[in-house]
């Protein structure tokens, strides 16, 4: 058959694609049209194999041109020639109606005088006649149907295979221009996807349905990471299928289905298969192309593949294509295509085809596997720097968040912290490490942990500021980070603050007022030979104390000010939506303040440490010293006894005698000053005794010869919790009971 044709217009006002969407949902195949001479001048069809083509001499003039055919000819050179091929039936059957003439053959060319004149104004040339005239199928150029011609129904036969394609099915690929587009834009697809699910999703959309009616993809399980080498058996999993749906959208342009009951393409798919070596799967995988599966070999590995019953299920002929799917080391998985028994097989190019997508998707697996890897480690590495939970302190209930500055930043280098501290105190501390990396997350960790290191030694704030700046200083002349310290106690309702470069905090009072606290800037850590200093301020009950880093306050499109001004508006508006004699919850705040963030204000990383001073009453609190001397554990025992009859508590007397005497006569054993005992009545009755000792007492199991040695046993056995604390001039034993 003669390759020119007349190319299809539309006859809806919608506008033509040049190229060919591989996602497009009705499963239209691609044309290519081509653009006229450049002479303007309709040129002679040529033959197959380098032959003449009939009709025409080797002159080039038309053999079986009627007189008055010449000067029609020539009256049509200024109109374009027809594309080399013709229009992919479209799968909703929406092509303007072609032309078939009944008999159209070189003997019986019409009178040139009507027929030539009559065809020559519809744009097609008696060279077009002479080769073989307007094939089954074509469509005149306008879109209308040629005089004489009936429309066209039913199958239309493909031009090179012969097999008829239904109306409403999507047709092949039939030149290698559209085959090139059609992998262009695939890959295009596949590469934008980051994670796994995308590059598989991406595969699956691209492909079906202008490719293939459906699409199998199954992956190594696990899949490998990197050149780490897999072990056990080659397992594959099933880990996507799309294929054309059987109820299609009649608006979208698709046919609705005839047959209710599923299609046999629906029920391909074993779920998990495992790759016996020598096996004929693994011979297919090994060999890396891609074949089509009528082959031996495929024909074999299919069962293994699908399932003995499911191979049954393949339809016959060159209408499957297993593609290995083949990473930078290893193959990681498999992509099976297939097309339809009333759909055109697949031909020798497109096992091309398939070999691009399957390469492309796989190196594409292979990058978003290290990807995932890569932020797994991150995550991990962010999640191990800042506490997992915060902890239970006295008299203060604590609330955190923190979010990355992107999704592919997920570490940085601000972080929280709440540290338990003797006396029933808590440290409240958040810094900022300069930068945006994994260096900046593991110099956030090693600040964490000295600032832990420092609050367990009970320093002052300004000297664990100043040590701070001075490890900063041994890790490096560009380590730079800001941080706050603040050391609240809740039996005095006192809390102190020592800033180094960092944003003020913002508190907000029970009557819903906010202020930021004025406290000294201090210089960044890092800088060193800078002094830093420590302010004490009031810490009302009910008020909430906000620490936070930059990222919540500052951004390209607002200054730092701008921003800590905001801050303070919104906490005092969410108070004012409880009432001056409720405080706003903890966890909904935190979530107020970060909703205050626009969309270009995400910049940085942000940490939020939200702090609500509950305190401990003076009554609640009972405080004496005892001389070290041999009678203090008798008096420790009669104070104890009195504070709990005062507080109604005197089933924990037989229990808080015996503890309190134990720890009492283990610091007086050694003390040389004045010890101190503290009973607080919070949720639980915690007991403290100090001394100027700093050596921590230890946990031992006692002989049974040994006189001593059974106190902290004691103490470990009845206690729901105990421990001791080194200060700077001694240590603080301590334990809790629960309130009966």
């Amino acid at each position: 058959m003669d390759s020119t044709r007349v190319t299809e217009h539309p006859t809806s006002f919608d506008r033509p694609s040049t190229g060919a969407d591989p996602t497009d949902p009705r499963g239209a195949l691609l044309h290519t049209p081509v653009p006229p001479d450049s002479s303007g001048s309709a040129l002679p069809v040529q033959g197959r194999g380098g032959e003449t083509p009939p009709g025409t001499d080797p002159a080039g003039t038309f053999e079986h041109a009627q007189p008055g055919a010449e000067q029609a000819a020539e009256a049509d050179a200024h109109r374009p020639r027809p594309v080399a091929e013709g229009v992919p039936a479209q799968p909703d059957g929406g092509q303007a109606d072609a032309a078939q003439p009944a008999d159209v053959r070189p003997d019986a060319v019409p009178s040139a005088g009507t027929a030539s004149g009559d065809m020559a104004s519809k744009g097609v040339t008696s060279g077009d006649v002479a080769s073989g005239g307007v094939v089954p199928g074509d469509a005149v150029p306008d879109g209308g149907r040629q005089d004489g011609a009936a429309p066209r129904r039913g199958a239309e036969p493909d031009r090179r295979t012969g097999q008829l394609s239904a109306p409403g099915q999507p047709t092949p690929m039939r030149r290698d221009g559209d085959r090139l587009r059609f992998v262009g834009a695939a890959t295009r697809r596949i590469a934008r996807g980051m994670d796994l699910d995308e590059i598989v999703m991406g595969l699956c959309r691209a492909t079906v349905p202008t490719f293939a009616d459906a699409i199998l993809v199954y992956l190594r399980e696990p899949l490998p990471v990197g050149d780490e080498r897999p072990t056990g058996p080659l397992v594959l999993r099933l880990r996507r299928t799309d294929r054309i749906p059987a109820e299609r959208d009649t608006e979208g342009g698709f046919t609705p289905a005839v047959q209710p009951e599923p299609s046999e393409l629906e029920t391909l798919g074993a779920e998990l298969c495992e790759v016996r070596p020598g096996s004929a799967l693994a011979e297919v995988l090994r060999g890396v192309r891609p074949v089509f599966t009528d082959t031996r070999s495929a024909r074999a590995a299919l069962p293994e593949l699908l399932g003995e019953e499911q191979d049954l299920a393949l339809p016959d002929g060159r209408r499957a294509i297993l593609a290995p799917l083949r990473g930078r080391r290893r193959v990681i998985g498999a992509a099976l295509f297939l097309r339809g028994p009333e759909r055109v097989a697949f031909e020798a190019d497109d096992l091309l085809v398939a070999a691009q997508l399957a390469t492309h998707s796989a190196l594409g697996i292979d990058k978003a596997v290290l990807y995932g890897r890569e932020a797994y480690i991150a995550d991990e590495l962010q999640r191990t720097m800042l506490p997992e939970n915060l902890p239970r302190c006295t008299g203060v209930r604590l609330a955190s968040r923190y979010l990355p500055a992107a999704e592919t930043a997920r570490v940085g280098g601000d972080w929280y912290d709440a540290i338990p501290l003797p006396g029933s105190r808590v440290a409240l501390v958040v810094g900022d490490v300069m930068g945006h990396s994994m260096t900046s997350a593991a110099i956030m960790g090693q600040l964490r942990t000295t600032a832990q290191t420092l609050a367990g030694l009970d320093l002052p704030p300004q000297e664990v500021l100043h040590h701070l700046d001075e490890q900063a200083q041994r890790l490096g002349t560009d380590r730079m980070a800001t941080c706050l310290y603040a050391v609240y106690d809740p039996v005095s309702h006192r809390i102190t603050v020592a800033n180094a470069g960092h944003p003020p905090p913002v508190l907000l009072h029970l009557g819903g007022h906010a202020e930021v606290l004025r406290v000294p800037a201090g210089a960044p850590i890092g800088v060193g030979g800078v002094d830093f200093e420590a302010v004490e301020l009031d810490a009302p009950a009910g008020a909430t104390l906000l620490l936070y880093t930059d990222g919540l306050v500052e951004s390209r499109l607002r200054d730092v000010w701008t921003g800590i001004e905001q801050l303070r508006e919104r906490l005092a508006a969410t108070a004012q939506l409880t009432g001056p004699d409720h405080p706003p919850p903890l966890e909904a705040l935190c979530d107020e303040v970060l909703d205050m963030l626009g969309p270009g204000d995400r910049d940085d990383d942000i940490a939020l440490l939200a702090a609500r001073f509950d305190g401990i009453a003076p009554s609640d609190v009972s405080y004496w010293f005892l001389e070290p001397e041999d009678a203090a554990p008798g008096k420790a025992r009669r104070l104890a006894r009195r504070a709990l009859a005062r507080w109604g508590m005197e089933d924990l007397t037989d229990a808080v005698e015996l503890l309190v005497s134990e720890v009492v006569t283990n610091a007086v054993r050694y003390a040389s000053k004045p010890v101190t005992l503290r009973l607080l009545r919070t949720d639980v009755l915690r007991c403290e005794v100090g001394d100027d000792v700093p050596q921590l007492p230890r946990l031992r199991q006692a002989r049974a010869t040994d006189e001593g040695g059974r106190g902290l046993y004691l103490v470990n056995r009845l206690a729901r919790r105990w421990g001791a604390t080194r200060l700077s001039t001694g240590k603080v034993v301590w334990f809790e009971l629960n309130r009966g």
